[in-house]
């Protein structure tokens, strides 16, 4: 008997005993309990679908992540994340892709961490609201919208070791280039709004391919020395934005599969107590130490990510 597909997803089907392999009046399936999950079935033959097709218990379990290893690097990963969305050490959103790509590929990270990104926005407006630099964010917005779309109109041409050398090399561009400031202390700089644009359409790019917009943001705003409230809130509601911009192209590019979204799912109780936690530091501990960690962690992971990378492409 000719099977028949139900669903967008191709599992197997079993028959039913009317002659419906699938859909019917008054037949249900032969077979249920833990191998066998109803699922919905499209109505296709003008009836109710009161049978239902089966779903295999191994499919749903098979959704999610399973490597310990990614955990025991995306569990930090989400904690750094969530602190910087809370305003403290804005850096620390860099380390997350490059340290989850350890154990998978660059884009299955950047797809798992952009829902918990989203999250954490929710949260960092709520606590942040209306403490921001309207100027910053007027002048770099528009132009991270031009780095995020040159982002997806170039990633399907991108392969996974470009991809990982890609991020590799900005993150020790970035170290290199906090390496460098450290030694060079500046008074604070008025905008400039053709500096702030640039910056801000690399911000963007580099938060579509890597999340990793949080160092070029930094580039354009730290010499302005906002206070250190108003630069929270304002890196909050910037990447916001921007991270509600990405959602769309991730969307097309297929980064939300089932096994994405529910790993991320999986991750995503972190992302408010890091959160909440990065607030909480923010405004009573000096970043300064915590910075230099985070940049440091750039070197060995970029190091790896660029070696891994080009190695791969030679």
């Amino acid at each position: 008997m000719a099977r028949q597909d139900c669903g967008r997803r191709a599992l197997p089907r079993r028959e039913h005993p009317a002659g419906s392999p699938c859909c019917a009046s008054t037949d249900r399936p032969r077979e249920t309990g833990r191998d066998a999950i109803p699922g919905p079935c499209p109505n296709r033959g003008g009836g109710l679908p009161l049978a239902l097709p089966l779903v295999r218990q191994e499919d749903i379990d098979a959704a999610v992540i399973t490597d310990p290893l990614f955990y025991a690097l995306a569990v930090p990963a989400v904690i750094l994340i969530g602190l910087s969305k809370g305003g403290f050490g804005g850096t620390a959103a860099l380390v997350g892709v490059p340290l989850m790509a350890i154990a998978v590929d660059p884009v299955t990270a950047a797809g798992v961490l952009l829902p918990i990104l989203v999250v954490m926005d929710v949260i960092g407006l709520a606590a942040w609201r209306g403490r921001f630099d309207r100027g910053v964010v007027l002048t770099m917005l528009p132009a991270a919208a031009i780095g995020v779309l040159t982002g997806y109109l170039t990633a399907a041409s991108v392969s996974e070791d470009a991809f990982r050398l890609t991020i590799g090399l900005l993150a020790l561009w970035f170290f290199a280039n906090w390496f460098a400031g450290e030694r060079m202390a500046r008074a604070a700089r008025p905008q400039q709004p053709l500096k702030g644009a640039f910056w801000g359409a690399v911000a963007g790019f580099s938060s579509f391919v890597s999340h990793a917009g949080g160092p070029p943001f930094q580039v354009y705003v730290v010499p302005l020395k906002i206070a250190p409230p108003i630069f929270a809130g304002t890196s909050v509601v910037f990447f916001a934005a921007v991270n509600a911009m990405k959602l769309v192209p991730y969307f097309l590019l297929g980064q939300f599969s089932h096994e994405n979204l529910a790993t991320s799912a999986v991750l995503a109780p972190l992302a408010p107590v890091a959160t909440l936690a990065g607030i909480w530091l923010v405004k009573r501990i000096e970043p300064g130490v915590f910075y230099r960690i985070i940049y440091w962690l750039l070197l060995p992971i970029g190091l790896k990510l660029a070696y891994d990378g080009g190695m791969a492409l030679l």
